[in-house]
C-alpha cells in the first residue's frame, strides 16, 4: 500500500495528516510512505511515522528529497527503517561510453562529468559501497576520483564523478599507439603504487577467496586430479592485506590535466598481486584469444596493441626483460585467468552455444598443460628460475645486469658476472648429469651499506664447493691441474660464500660488498 506525503507535516496539521493516512491502509501489509511531495517534516511528523511503524514493521519511505532527508537520518530514522533518497533523473541516450565493467557501464554525460550506471537494479548498496572504498583509496594515497553524487538512470542508478576533459588511456592508445611506451610507464607507475599500498584489516575484500570459489566451481568441470591440485594452489598463495584493483585495464586509466586518476573502484580488494596480473591478462589476451575482434571492441585498440601492452607493463612490473621470467609470471596469471574466464562462461550458459563450448574447450586444455608444470601461483620478482643449461648462461646474466646495474660500478659488474658465470656453469654441467633440471638464481641488492646478494639454488646431486681445496696458483704451467680456478676465483671475488643441504637442494650464498 503506497500512500502520498505531501506539503508540509508540522504541529499544526500532524493529527490531520495521520488521520488522512490512516483512512487510506486497507489493513496490515507493507506500507510506502512517498515523500516526492513532501517539503518539510518537524517532530509531529516524525511521531507519525513512528506510530506508523509500530503498527507496521515493514515501513518504508521513498524519492524523500535531500533536505527532508537530512532530518530524518538526524533523528536515526534512516536507520529504523528504510529510506529512499530522490534522485534526480540522468540519460544515457547517445553518450558515449568511456567503460564497462563486471558491475556497470561508465558514459561521459558532458565535458566535466560521467556517470557508471550500475547493472543491478537495486544497486544503492553497491553505489554506497564504492563510495566508500573510493575514499578509503584517496586516504591511503591512490588517486582517484570521488562520487558527488547518485541518480537515477533508466531501471537503475548511477554515480556521477567529475572528470574534467579526461581521457582514459584506452583512447591514448587507440588514437595515438606511438605513445604505448608512455602509456605503459604510467601504467605500471600506478600498479605499483596500488600494490605497495597497505590497506588496514578487514576494510576489503580478501581476493583469494573469490578465487577459491572460482576453483571450487571448477571441480565439476575438470579432472578430479586437475580440480584438486587448482584449489591447492590457490589455497597455498599467502594472505595479502595490500591492495589490488581487480578490474585493471586501461579503460580504468584516465588522464585529467596531466594527473593520472583510477576510476571503477567496487572491485577493489586485497591479495597476492597474481590475482591481479590474472585479471590484466584476461583484460588484454584471455577474451579475445579465439576471436581477436573482441579487444576492439571492449578496449578500442586492437589485437596487437592489446599483446604489445600486456608483454611491455608485465615486463616493466617485474623490472626484467627477461624472456623466462615474464613468461613463468604469465603462466602463473594464465592459470588464473583461465580458471575465472571458464566459470564466467559456464554461468552463462556458454555449454549451451557453439562459440561457447569452443572458448571454453580452448581455455580448459591451455589450464589443464599448465597445471602440469605449475608448483605455486606466487613468484619473486628477485628470482629467476631457469633450466640449468650452459646455453642460458646470457638470460641469467642478463638477469643479474638488471638488478645491479644501478648499484655497481663497471669492475664489480664484471666480478659479479664472473662470479655467476662460474658457479651457473658447473651447475649446468654437472648438477644433474646426464640429465638436465632447473636452477634457482636469486639476486638482492641491499642498502646501508650496499651490497649484492646471489643465492643458487638446485635440485641436483648434493655438492658443497667450499669443501673443494684451492689450487697451488703458485705452481707452473706444466705442474697445475686443468679444472678448480671457477670456485677458487669466485671465492676471491665474493666477501662471503656459504653452502647447505637442505630439504633435497644445494643451497649456494655470495655475498659482496659494493
Amino acid at each position: 500500500m503506497t500512500v502520498k506525503l505531501n506539503g508540509r507535516i508540522d504541529s499544526s496539521n500532524a493529527a490531520q495528516a495521520e488521520q488522512e493516512i490512516l483512512s487510506q491502509l486497507a489493513g496490515p501489509g507493507e506500507v510506502v510512505l512517498d515523500a516526492q511531495a513532501l517539503e518539510y517534516i518537524s517532530s509531529a511528523g516524525l511521531r507519525v511515522i513512528l506510530r506508523l511503524r509500530k503498527d507496521h514493521p515493514d515501513l518504508r519511505i521513498i524519492n524523500v528529497n535531500s533536505d527532508v532527508y537530512e532530518i530524518l537520518d538526524m533523528t536515526g530514522f534512516t536507520d529504523m527503517m528504510p529510506v529512499e533518497k530522490a534522485y534526480r533523473v540522468v540519460s544515457v541516450e547517445g553518450a558515449e561510453e568511456i567503460g564497462r565493467g563486471a558491475n556497470g557501464t561508465i558514459y561521459r554525460i558532458d565535458k566535466d562529468n560521467v556517470v557508471k550506471v550500475y547493472n543491478n537494479p537495486e544497486a544503492l548498496a553497491d553505489i554506497q559501497h564504492e563510495r566508500e572504498v573510493a575514499k578509503l583509496a584517496l586516504i591511503l594515497g591512490i588517486p582517484t576520483a570521488i562520487s558527488y553524487d547518485v541518480v537515477k538512470v533508466g531501471g537503475s542508478y548511477g554515480s556521477v564523478f567529475e572528470l574534467l576533459n579526461a581521457r582514459s588511456f584506452a583512447k591514448i592508445l587507440a588514437k595515438e599507439p606511438e605513445k604505448i611506451d608512455w602509456c605503459v610507464d604510467e601504467y605500471v607507475k600506478m600498479l605499483k603504487l596500488i600494490h605497495s599500498t597497505l590497506v588496514p584489516a578487514g576494510k576489503l575484500p580478501d581476493m583469494k577467496e573469490t578465487a577459491l570459489s572460482w576453483a571450487e566451481f571448477l571441480k565439476d568441470y575438470l579432472p578430479e586430479e586437475a580440480a584438486a591440485k587448482l584449489y591447492a594452489l590457490v589455497e597455498a598463495v599467502p594472505h595479502d592485506d595490500h591492495m589490488l584493483h581487480g578490474d585493471y585495464h586501461t579503460k580504468n586509466l584516465e588522464l585529467q590535466n596531466d594527473e593520472v586518476l583510477l576510476i571503477d573502484m567496487d572491485t577493489l580488494a586485497v591479495g597476492h598481486p597474481i590475482f591481479e596480473l590474472a585479471s590484466m591478462y584476461n583484460s588484454f589476451v584471455g577474451f579475445s584469444e579465439l576471436d581477436h575482434g573482441i579487444i576492439l571492441k571492449f578496449q578500442g585498440f586492437d589485437w596487437q596493441v592489446a599483446l604489445d601492452f600486456w608483454r611491455k607493463s608485465l615486463a616493466k612490473y617485474l623490472g626484467t626483460n627477461c624472456p623466462t621470467k615474464i613468461k613463468e609470471v604469465e603462466d602463473k596469471a594464465r592459470i588464473l585467468g583461465y580458471t575465472r574466464l571458464i566459470r564466467r562462461s559456464i554461468r552463462r550458459k556458454g555449454l549451451e552455444t557453439e562459440q561457447g563450448r569452443a572458448e571454453i574447450g580452448h581455455w580448459k586444455a591451455e589450464l589443464l598443460e599448465l597445471l602440469e608444470k605449475t608448483d605455486t601461483l606466487t613468484f619473486d620478482k628477485d628470482e629467476l628460475e631457469i633450466e640449468a643449461v650452459p646455453e642460458n648462461l646470457d638470460e641469467v646474466l642478463a638477469f643479474l645486469g638488471e638488478r645491479i646495474d644501478a648499484a655497481c660500478s663497471p669492475k664489480a659488474r664484471m666480478q659479479l658476472e664472473i662470479a655467476v658465470e662460474e658457479i651457473f656453469v658447473n651447475i649446468a654441467r654437472y648438477a644433474y648429469n646426464p640429465d638436465t633440471g632447473k636452477a634457482t638464481v636469486r639476486v638482492e641488492v641491499t642498502g646501508e651499506p650496499i651490497g649484492v646478494t646471489i643465492t643458487f639454488i638446485d635440485h641436483g646431486v648434493p655438492y658443497d664447493p667450499l669443501a673443494k681445496e684451492d689450487p697451488d696458483v703458485t705452481l707452473s704451467a706444466e705442474e697445475r691441474g686443468i679444472g678448480g680456478l671457477g670456485v677458487f676465483m669466485t671465492k676471491k671475488i665474493m666477501d662471503n660464500m656459504t653452502y647447505e643441504y637442505r630439504d633435497g637442494r644445494n643451497i649456494l650464498r655470495l655475498q659482496k660488498n659494493l
